[in-house]
């Protein structure tokens, strides 16, 4: 799996670490931004496809 870097305001990763650990609803960082960022792409996808924007191949 391709590894990247992202800047992120302080305030944004506290945020996110509420959701991370043991008590948290996901295992660990990366696991939290993965699925936030599914579901901004099924967010998008489901945008696109109101407005006619989706391929057939897809």
């Amino acid at each position: 799996m391709p590894k990247i870097s992202v800047e992120v305001p302080h305030e944004l990763l506290a945020d996110l670490d509420d959701h991370v650990g043991t008590e948290g609803k996901f295992v660990n960082r990366s696991e939290a931004i993965r699925a936030s960022v599914r579901k901004t792409l099924d967010s998008l996808d489901e945008i696109d496809a109101r407005h006619g924007r989706l391929d057939d191949a897809e």
